[in-house]
């Protein structure tokens, strides 16, 4: 998770708002800091984080040029967060009117972003996440990337992008055989969950021989 430390350097130390946190689910000595740039096209960052520890809860990027809100919620705590949201019975993916948070994973990935979106320069807008691999797994994947002359990083892309595609497939087989509309089995699911990123060793060989299949085609 990102610190606080890093969050200021981040906004460059410079602070426009504060106010204590108005939920319960990261404690009690919570509280908000805003970093707005004054432009209504700008951007503005966000961290909520604890007074006495300095424990970072969650950071917030809005790019208001571009029209998307990223959101990196510490792990820990996102369970709490989610929790308490469905108690009060809120939307909180909501940024603001049309826009919902696009939530992140990698610290890395936020703060790549949010310098970006402060330069107002153009970002890779996918969001990465994490995969664990064993090291049998991770060396035949990484002996494929060789042999397919690509980096090992494209190759997990496209495994996953693989994994997602089926994830998918699946949510279209479901529409179709059910009817999910309010009042029955519920809403329509917008976009299906995405892959788990802790691959089992079965996962990750069967993404390997998709893989490999594709590269004799």
């Amino acid at each position: 998770m990102i610190t606080l430390k890093e969050w200021m350097e981040l906004v460059d130390y410079r602070i426009t708002e504060g106010s204590d946190y108005g939920w319960n689910c990261y404690g009690h000595d919570v509280h908000v800091l805003d970093s707005w740039n004054g432009d209504q096209d700008g951007h503005s960052f966000s961290v909520i984080f604890d007074t006495k520890t300095q424990t970072v809860y969650e950071v917030q990027a809005h790019d208001y040029r571009n029209q998307r809100a990223y959101r990196l919620i510490n792990p820990e705590f996102k369970a709490a967060h989610n929790l308490e949201a469905k108690k009060r019975d809120v939307y909180f993916n909501e940024a603001w009117d049309d826009v919902d948070y696009i939530d992140l994973e990698v610290a890395d990935d936020f703060i790549q972003k949010s310098l970006a979106i402060r330069e107002g320069k153009d970002y890779d807008t996918r969001v990465q996440i994490q995969v664990d691999l064993e090291d049998d797994v991770l060396f035949q994947m990484m002996k494929l990337a060789h042999e397919r002359d690509i980096t090992f990083n494209q190759l997990v892309e496209i495994a996953l992008q693989e994994a997602i595609d089926q994830h998918r497939m699946l949510n279209d087989d479901i529409a179709d055989e059910y009817d999910f509309t309010y009042g029955r089995r519920g809403p329509v699911i917008q976009e299906p969950p995405f892959p788990p990123t802790n691959f089992t060793k079965e996962q990750a060989r069967a993404a390997v021989k998709k893989a490999k299949k594709k590269g004799k085609k």
